[in-house]
């Protein structure tokens, strides 16, 4: 007879929603003998990254060992329950342009810069496995929405025609999938704030949280199974993990364009300043090249992402994240420069969020999926970017890590949180 289990996932974003979901779909579960509980320390779920972010799926993303099967379930998702409709699941085209921008152009729009004059970083969104799919072909006639006359190259991502490229609208695809998961008989506790995981060598025990509508801390006990599935809040509530988090900001279009994933190249004359940065009284020249992202989205939106920053620490729950306005204008500045249709478009929204890293020696190290030293506690953190991609996967992963003792759908031995000690 199967054990009676008494699950406590730690995080709302996509990596606990996903395994919340796949613990009620798997064969093994039973509402008699297991429960899980999901706690989410903002007033609602997706309220960090996995509301934020852009959405984009690719085969060309990593790690290699789980893309794949996330890849796929992704498609098996949105058949099941309709996540067209939904959540907005579709393939799409996705390249890369190399783009000159003149003084000339630049008359009448804004020029950005940079206020501190630093070097520009880049998302962790391609890694070389990633750029050498790109092929270069012809600008396509349907991505109309972009500037011909300053465009000096276009690269699609993979070969022409195939379908290694979708998204989904990641607010919409996490709240549904928790959804799924209540249905399925989880229970789901937001502004539930961890402050303690109380464990032994031999076991987890209970959790202790904070409940953010009444000042009250509460305690879980009797429980069998611990998922840290917070983000870059892992590192809070496990600091052994050693999950930060790396601020992003993004803005969203009202506009409905040809759907296209945009990764771009765009050098800038390097001696201007953005109407917005001049009215802040900063002089400094702009470093030359940028690459912001820009991703048509359905639902008539379009969704663009600049680079990271480290100027703000990470706040302790999602709802307090701060987005820099300036930040925000830059990408806006950057993208009126090779594109009219996005210049005159109104802007939904403007945000920020924190992508969770697993850092080792000062470098990225990919995800924690799976067991840590501890019988019970497990983690499945670390995603950078690529969390909505891999979120099935990883859910299904711990789902099976729970409920068999091993993972079945994937090896991920490579992302065994053991291996660093955890």
């Amino acid at each position: 007879m199967e054990r009676k289990r008494n699950i406590v996932i730690v995080g709302g974003g996509i990596i606990g929603c996903t395994t919340a979901y796949y613990l009620t779909r798997h064969p093994s579960f039973s509402p008699a003998l297991h429960t899980v509980t999901l706690l989410e320390a903002a007033p609602a779920v997706a309220a960090g990254a996995s509301g934020k972010a852009g959405g984009l799926l690719g085969l060309w993303a990593y790690p290699a060992s789980i893309v794949p099967l996330s890849y796929r379930l992704h498609a098996e998702l949105a058949a099941e329950h309709d996540g067209a409709s939904r959540w907005g699941y579709r393939r799409l085209k996705c390249g890369s342009i190399e783009a000159v921008v003149t003084k000339e152009k630049l008359d009448g729009l804004q020029n950005p810069a940079d206020e501190n004059g630093k070097a520009w970083e880049k998302l962790p969104k391609q890694d070389e496995a990633a750029k050498e799919l790109l092929q270069d072909e012809e600008l396509p006639a349907d991505l109309d929405w972009i500037d011909r006359e300053v465009v000096r190259g276009w690269a699609e991502m993979g070969s022409p025609g195939a379908t290694e490229t979708a998204q989904v609208h990641p607010y919409h695809f996490t709240t549904s999938i928790a959804e799924l998961a209540q249905k399925g008989g989880v229970t789901i506790k937001t502004n539930a704030k961890v402050t303690r995981l109380i464990t032994s060598k031999a076991a987890v025990e209970g959790v202790e949280y904070l409940d953010r509508t009444t000042d009250e801390v509460n305690k879980i006990t009797d429980v069998t199974d611990i998922v840290v599935a917070a983000g870059p809040w892992t590192g809070r509530v496990l600091p052994r993990a050693k999950v930060e988090g790396l601020r992003a900001h993004s803005v969203v279009y009202d506009v409905n364009v040809t759907p296209y994933a945009v990764f771009t190249d765009i050098e800038l004359p390097a001696d201007f300043i953005p109407d917005h940065r001049a009215k802040m009284g900063q002089k400094r020249q702009h470093k030359g090249r940028v690459d912001p992202e820009i991703y048509a989205r359905p639902f008539g939106e379009a969704y663009a992402c600049g680079e990271p920053d480290s100027d703000v620490p990470l706040p302790e729950t999602a709802d307090q994240v701060q987005f820099n306005e300036a930040h925000c204008d830059d990408i806006i500045s950057y993208f009126a420069t090779v594109s009219p249709v996005l210049a005159a478009a109104p802007i939904k929204a403007k945000q920020a969020c924190y992508l969770p890293r697993h850092i080792r020696f000062g470098q990225e190290s990919g995800p924690l999926i799976g067991p840590t030293v501890t019988p019970g506690l497990w983690v499945a953190a670390g995603h950078t970017c690529w969390g909505i991609q891999n979120g099935p996967a990883t859910g299904k992963l711990m789902s099976e890590y729970i409920l068999d003792g091993e993972a079945k759908s994937a090896n991920v031995g490579n992302l065994d949180p053991r291996k660093f000690k955890v």
